[in-house]
């Protein structure tokens, strides 16, 4: 009640609509040239594909190229070829193409819910309603644990809502060709047709983890510090500046980074692509952020439990 009945959730839920109704309107004007205007699968594609994969292979016999570069022009290549072997016409200008590069707009999403999570114990403190709440029956752990699951809801809800209004804006965009289009990965040395529903359910699966763990850190903050503008501003500094500086010591062959949260919230490249640093593996990634929010969420319980609110 306290999450959905405010004026300002109300005003997230419209922001977050508005941002897929523009979104999927720049990237229809980027596909075909205007808003509503039909898209054209180009009748030579075949020689568009061709084209490029002769371009990569003149570029993988440049001397002084990574090996990891030259692995993923490879890559691309098998794919290209797939697709001009199989009939399989890229799905860039498609509902599917545009579904896949909705989960881009998954950090609002993340910005919201914090904002959520960080008022839901600050915000108590605030208004001085804790001591209506502490008064009450209930344990403080049981007060705590549902705030965290509604906020959770809450998250859960806004991400729902962004992958339903994303598609159906995308459905009268875009129309219905290429449902069947299957996603093409490049695994064990070989080209493999994926469901393509599936993929747009990873994608949104795997931006969930970074959008747990932020919310979760929000969280612990606003308990810790008993305000939400810290929690707020400590939340949505480390959203952006984190994966910019793991990114960072990464490319400085900083190993030990690779056991900071951030260098493990991105889970798609174990599914798609390698990750930042060689020797990680999905088990030690999703080991790293267990340990993670089990930390965040004990340094929430403690604290909650122990504060003195008699002032």
């Amino acid at each position: 009640m306290k999450i959905y009945r405010r004026v300002g959730t109300l005003v997230m839920i419209g922001l977050l609509i508005l941002a897929a109704v523009g979104f999927a309107a720049m990237q229809k004007n980027s596909d075909a040239g205007s808003i509503f205007g039909p898209v054209k699968q180009q009748k030579d594609w075949k020689a568009g594909q061709e084209k490029q994969i002769a371009e990569n292979k003149k570029i993988m016999k440049e001397k002084g190229l990574p090996e990891d570069f030259k692995d993923s022009l490879k890559e691309e290549n098998a794919i290209r070829q797939h697709r001009i072997d199989h009939d399989i016409p890229p799905n860039h200008a498609t509902l599917w193409g545009f579904m896949s590069r909705t989960d881009g707009i998954t950090p609002l999403v993340t910005l919201l819910t914090v904002i959520v999570g960080a008022t839901s114990v600050a915000g108590e403190f605030s208004w001085g309603t804790i001591k209506l709440l502490l008064i009450r029956s209930a344990r403080r752990s049981k007060i705590l644990l549902a705030k965290y699951i509604a906020t959770l809801g809450f998250a859960i809800a806004m991400l729902l809502l962004l992958f339903l209004v994303s598609l159906v804006v995308g459905l009268i965009l875009y129309g219905a060709d290429g449902l069947t289009s299957p996603y093409l990965t490049y695994t064990d040395g070989k080209v493999v047709e994926k469901n393509m529903i599936g993929h747009i359910f990873t994608l949104y699966g795997l931006k969930s983890i970074n959008l747990l763990m932020m919310v979760t850190f929000a969280f612990m903050i606003s308990t810790v510090f008993r305000s939400s503008s810290v929690a707020i501003g400590a939340a949505i500094f480390l959203m952006f500046a984190g994966t910019t500086l793991v990114g960072i010591l990464a490319a400085n062959g900083q190993d030990w980074a690779k056991y900071l949260l951030f260098a493990n919230t991105d889970l798609n490249p174990y599914f798609d692509g390698e990750p930042l640093f060689k020797g990680m593996t999905l088990f030690f990634s999703v080991t790293v952020l267990a340990v993670y929010f089990t930390v965040f969420n004990a340094i929430s319980w403690i604290f909650f439990n122990k504060q003195d609110v008699a002032s």
